[in-house]
């Protein structure tokens, strides 16, 4: 649901390096193909028994409630806002409906709050929605969450595989067992909605949510769908549907986030036969499990934003397939509708939209222009109420307006759920079933009282094999500490090497003092998730090779080589591939390591008590630029075929594979404008009165001195090929983050800007500088929303940082990136 980047804006880079994705050259006579139309038919569109129908008394109580609320309450309903951004007085004023924790919002702005503290908060949001000093009616405030693999949010969870491995283990009852779990943590911490599941069908492997996906086929999503549902809502038409040990679900992102060519928030361009063939995948089954909320997509449809698309949203999801539940938006995505900005949208609302997210100190104007929509009729009464009973009857079937303080309800406080045995045995099971064994030349099963080394710091990081949205939005950079209930894939094998009579010993660099029986290297991608994760191809870690590095070496010296990967995506590895004798497609496995181990060794007799079962639900690219890799795609060629999976009951062999790279395809490092010493293939790095020189950081001659000597007005500018895209970018939480050392006094203004068509816009930047420690490394980060505000035109930057003074300035630069800082180091204001 957030937002983030670390990358060259990647649509840009994707274009810079290698023009539209799939693109084949025509023949000069063809004509123009016609635009696609954005406005869905109907009747075109499946209709859906949908669930759990009306019931009577629910609608005499929704009748009542809306004669007794004024148009103040009913704006107040269609609004939801980060806590990061609402106190629970804000709710008592404005009767605000939901509330949400963004991907880096936690209780009290803090990210490890403990489970205690969620449902403290919680009561506090609840017992100000219950506050009327008039006499309105008393309408409980509801709590949505990404517990996307389990309640990711909260310290000590339980977390699960993403959802790729899952698509691999095609186990529909492991999906609601895992469904009843995330629920019940969930709910202990007096939460009600969870934005989950995401049914995207993803067609394009370079996108950073691709391991928030099924597979690359509709059928799965199909299949999973309602299976999830019921776990995590209960099972329509029982008494256990919506019960307190359940939440309301999220079937999202509607429709067709999985098709938008690896770009996050893009645009799927596209018929709208296929739309709805591959994209629609898991709806009809959610919505027939009884789905109560469905969040439109940030991306668009030929070119129009979802939030906005009211043929869709309206006329086919609502109209033609029965979806009575409400339509929530994704994070400020209604501000991206034509016409709109985040705190004005009545366009939104009038497609379809029934409740707001926002995020962002702006939502009271986003209720004072709602409201006076409404008043004026741009927003018809006809629609605000329907939107409100639509929120007031999933309200009603939750039963929040019954059961009192989340505290009071049956299952909150009980934090002896979170992470019990039994919710961790399933998560165990659900590793072991999504492992893919891609390659097996006789070394596994490994026996139990071997000598195994243990390599690769991934070996022993939680946070990478858990992946995004793992605590925080990006999960990135976390200790095992903050994983306090879960077991390292290193831990895992010691455990149960030494039960078996051997001896294990972990080294993250490979090295070795006494010879290794086999060594178990576990490697691959760090954790991001949307922004963040889009990549212009599938070259695996193209700007190192250390893992490589490791893998041959150890296998250069006789010992054999177990590779474990962790990925969000299949990704180009044929060199991996052949350095190793067994390789394990281990996915996103969560806290559940040990889980690897289970499939790994035998017993003492050579039994195994768990097989591989995982098979591929995503086509394995033969080479990195197969970015569209789809069994119904013509001339489809995989390393690995959609299904694909070895077992020790099913061995079969993998030859020496081609590891030669794609003439043209320029290796780099997906976010960075300026690292390792060089800018992207293509770019410059342009000065005027300023001298540079190269510097160490990291390594030889990394980074750039630059120097001004104050005889004039001098620049440095980091200069793209051509107009880059960084409009998505630029409003929500990305910076522009400059890793930098001042080794004299500055004197003089000193500015940071962006140039766009020409002009340039600017943030000061000289008092930063020149309160920066001297002779020390340090970062800079400029929200780009500064230089957006400063009238750059973020959808054509040519020049993504230009550093200006007419003074002295010693600076040395080692980083120049977009990222998220949840503090950024410098205002618009300097």
């Amino acid at each position: 649901m957030k937002i983030i980047l670390s990358r060259v804006s990647i649509a840009a880079i994707v274009t810079l390096m290698a023009g539209p994705l799939g693109a084949q050259s025509q023949p000069q006579s063809r004509p123009e193909p016609q635009p696609l139309s954005a406005v869905a038919h109907p009747a075109l569109w499946p209709q859906v028994k949908a669930q759990p129908g009306r019931d009577p008394a629910v609608e005499r109580r929704i009748d009542a409630l809306m004669r007794a609320m004024s148009l103040e309450d009913k704006v107040g309903q269609i609004i939801q806002v980060d806590i990061g951004s609402i106190t629970p007085a804000d709710v008592v004023t404005y009767k605000i409906g939901s509330v949400l924790n963004g991907g880096n919002s936690g209780p009290y702005d803090d990210e490890y709050a403990s489970p205690a503290k969620w449902l403290k908060l919680a009561d506090e949001y609840y017992d100000a929605s219950m506050r009327r000093a008039d006499n309105g009616p008393k309408i409980p405030i509801i709590w949505g969450t990404d517990s996307v693999h389990g309640n990711n949010n909260i310290v000590g969870a339980t977390l699960f595989p993403h959802n790729i491995g899952l698509g691999a283990a095609h186990d529909r009852d492991l999906i609601r067992k895992i469904g009843e779990v995330t629920a019940l943590e969930t709910a202990a911490a007096g939460l009600d909605w969870t934005f989950a599941p995401t049914l995207a069908v993803v067609q394009d492997d370079r996108w950073g949510r691709t391991y928030e996906s099924y597979g690359e086929e509709p059928q799965i999503a199909a299949e999973y769908a309602g299976a999830m549902i019921e776990g995590v809502q209960g099972r329509v038409g029982t008494g256990d549907f919506l019960a307190p040990a359940h939440l309301i679900a999220t079937t999202k992102h509607f429709l067709g986030d999985g098709g938008t060519g690896g770009r996050d928030q893009g645009d799927t361009h596209l018929s709208e036969e296929l739309l709805r063939d591959v994209h629609l995948g898991g709806y009809p089954a959610a919505i027939e499990a009884g789905t109560q909320s469905v969040m439109a997509s940030f991306s668009s449809w030929n070119g129009e934003k979802m939030s906005g698309n009211k043929s869709l949203l309206t006329d086919v999801l609502k109209d033609r397939m029965g979806f009575d539940g409400f339509v929530i938006g994704d994070w400020n995505s209604h501000g991206q509708v034509k016409g709109c900005s985040n705190e004005d949208c009545p366009q939104a609302i009038n497609a379809g939209l029934d409740m707001f997210m926002y995020s962002g100190p702006g939502w009271k104007q986003l209720y004072a222009n709602t409201l006076a929509e409404a008043k004026s009729g741009v927003i018809p009464m006809a629609r605000l109420d329907d939107a409100v009973r639509r929120i007031l009857r999933v309200k009603l079937r939750a039963g929040t307006f019954d059961r009192g303080r989340p505290s009071s309800r049956a299952f909150a406080g009980k934090f002896d759920v979170i992470a019990s045995p039994a919710h961790r045995a399933i998560a165990r099971q659900a590793v072991r079933e999504s492992l893919v064994l891609l390659k097996n030349q006789g070394v596994l099963p490994l026996k139990p009282d071997a000598h195994i080394l243990v390599a690769g710091s991934a070996a022993d990081s939680i946070g990478q094999q858990a992946g995004g949205w793992s605590i925080t939005w990006q999960g990135a950079d976390l200790p095992n500490s903050a994983f306090p209930n879960a077991q390292s894939i290193w831990k895992g094998i010691e455990e149960t090497v030494k039960a078996g009579g051997g001896t294990a010993t972990y080294a993250p660099d490979g090295t070795f003092t006494t010879r290794p029986d086999a060594a178990i290297v576990v490697f691959g991608e760090k954790p991001y998730a949307e922004f963040k994760g889009d990549i212009p191809n599938l070259d695996y870690s193209p700007g190192d090779k250390s893992d490589l590095a490791m893998l041959r070496a150890l296998k250069a010296a006789g010992i054999p080589v177990v590779a474990i990967f962790l990925s969000g995506r299949p990704l180009w590895v044929n060199a991996e591939l052949n350095a190793s004798d067994a390789f394990v497609a281990a996915f996103l496995p969560g806290s559940e390591g040990g889980g690897i181990a289970d499939v790994l060794f035998a017993r003492a007799d050579g039994s195994v008590d768990h097989d591989f079962r995982g098979r591929l639900s995503f086509s394995w690219p033969r080479r990195p630029d197969q970015y569209v890799l789809n069994r119904r795609d013509p001339g489809y060629d995989p390393l690995f075929a959609f299904g694909y999976g070895l077992s020790y009951a099913a061995p079969g062999t993998v030859g020496t594979l081609d590891e030669s790279r794609p003439a043209g395809m320029a290796e780099v490092t997906p976010g960075i404008f300026y690292g390792q010493g060089r800018v992207p293939p293509g770019w410059s790095i342009d000065t005027e009165l300023v001298r540079q020189s190269g510097v160490d950081r990291r390594a030889q001659e990394d980074s750039r001195r630059f120097t001004w000597s104050g005889g004039g007005v001098g620049h440095v500018a980091i200069a793209a090929p051509k107009a880059i895209d960084l409009s998505r970018e630029s409003n929500g939480e990305i910076s522009l983050v400059i890793e930098y050392r001042v080794a004299a006094p500055v004197t003089g203004t000193v500015t940071a800007g962006i140039e766009s068509a020409g002009r340039m816009a600017t943030v000061p930047i000289g008092g930063v500088l020149a309160r920066a420690p001297q002779g020390q490394w340090t970062k800079l980060a400029i929200p780009l929303q500064c230089f957006a505000a400063r009238g750059a035109d973020m959808r054509a930057i040519t020049a993504p940082l230009v550093i200006e003074t007419a003074g002295s300035l010693d600076l040395a630069i080692s980083d120049v990136k977009l990222d998220y800082v949840s503090m950024p180091m410098t205002t618009c204001g300097g």
